[in-house]
């Protein structure tokens, strides 16, 4: 018998969690990460549904004939970033199986193919580049990109998928599989504290904001940190100091985000004067305009700060989304199927945060569905859900589907 989504979710807990930290390492291609694919073939197949892994890496479970196309496809991911949370993409699995079974229960049979999926390392935690598995098959990634993309060890990612089991020869575009979808729905926890202003458990996503992640390289001189005077100095450090505040402070000024949240050091010694800091920025905005001239200001403060400190600075734009406005109809469909079985409000909000449902709306129709986050926390083992919006999250998807797929 398929399990309930309380007991889904109990067996999925576990899997790839710190014990010191309480946040979750379920890095692409690890073993972390075969043990949730592990957990979706179970739950496929406690649920007669066929199982395939695409050329990208990318699990798929269907119910009814995926070649009958105009399917309805829900999901999310299963990977973290380092010390994660529990809801970020899992939720969105859990509750697509436990959406179908709700179905199974109103004895509702669907009359158009549906799938749940499972894609690939979509946060990029370990090879830097987010949704790589819809990337590749939404033609977004390269293949020559995509095999030069290397974890901090210098594996990669061809390598870890060849290690993990998974053939990477034939990876790329996959047009033929997603002419299959007709829509793609995602539920996910959300990511900010708008619902909890409301009485609403469950939102609808407008659209996500566009953003992307640039490599900042300061390159200075290594010396001996107790014997070189400090006008003598060559020292990246300083310089990308002083480009973290500023990036902070023009984001603010902007209202848009502004994140370094990953650093490498060399020779990274207690009593040596770095050579080189590398450093990741994340930025997002409400609009392109906007976003351009974030980083703009950024890498102007980057350069005065550098040449300040005698130093060199490079930059590099490792990716892009730009902004993701979900198809309207779509949008506006969910909404009435969700408000004609709901006392409450169901909103709609934008979102800063990227999804596999942003690269795949160049490619077919995708919609969100937001549970609600009492506090607002992503990203951190603080990361929550109630059980009780979970469900709520879990019947809107099943009212989804049901008018989607059942008529």
């Amino acid at each position: 018998m398929p399990s309930s989504f309380q007991e889904m979710w109990a067996e999925l807990l576990p899997v790839g969690r710190h014990a010191g930290s309480g946040g979750y390492r379920r890095f692409a291609w690890t073993s972390a990460d075969t043990e949730c694919r592990d957990w979706f073939r179970e739950q496929a197949a406690a649920r007669g549904l066929d199982v395939e892994t695409d050329r990208n890496g990318n699990q798929w479970a269907w119910l009814g004939d995926p070649s009958a196309g105009d399917a309805v496809v829900t999901g999310s991911h299963l990977d973290s970033v380092p010390d994660g949370g529990a809801f970020d993409g899992p939720l969105g699995v859990v509750s697509a199986f436990a959406a179908l079974d709700e179905l199974a229960a109103r004895g509702v049979r669907p009359s158009r193919p549906v799938a749940v999926v499972n894609f690939g390392d979509e946060e990029g935690a370990r090879f830097g580049l987010a949704c790589a598995g819809s990337r590749l098959t939404a033609g977004q990634l390269t293949p020559e990109r995509a095999a030069a993309l290397r974890d901090a060890d210098g594996v990669t990612l061809t390598q870890a998928m060849e290690r993990a089991g998974h053939d990477p020869e034939a990876i790329g575009p996959d047009d033929e599989r997603l002419a299959r979808i007709g829509v793609f729905v995602e539920l996910h926890v959300e990511q900010g504290r708008h619902l909890a202003g409301t009485g609403s458990p469950v939102g609808v996503a407008s659209a996500i904001w566009p953003h992307g992640r640039w490599r900042f390289d300061f390159r200075g001189e290594a010396n001996h940190a107790g014997t070189t005077r400090m006008q003598d100095r060559h020292d990246p450090m300083p310089a990308y100091a002083a480009t973290m505040l500023a990036a902070r402070e023009r984001a603010a000024a902007a209202g848009a985000r502004a994140t370094f949240g990953k650093l490498l050091v060399e020779p990274n010694g207690v009593n040596a004067v770095p050579s080189l800091v590398r450093a990741w920025l994340d930025a997002r905005a409400a609009d392109e305009e906007t976003l351009a001239l974030l980083l703009g200001t950024i890498e102007d403060a980057a350069r005065e700060h550098a040449a300040r400190e005698g130093v060199e600075v490079g930059l590099e734009r490792e990716s892009f989304t730009p902004v993701v406005d979900f198809a309207p109809a779509l949008r506006d469909e969910l909404v009435r199927l969700l408000a004609a079985r709901r006392p409450y409000e169901v909103p709609v909000l934008p979102t800063g945060a990227g999804h596999d449902a942003g690269i795949l709306a160049a490619k077919v129709p995708t919609a969100m569905l937001f549970v609600r986050n009492p506090t607002g926390v992503s990203h951190s083992p603080a990361e929550h859900a109630r059980e009780d919006d979970c469900v709520a999250g879990v019947e809107a998807l099943a009212d989804v589907l049901e008018g989607l797929a059942c008529r």
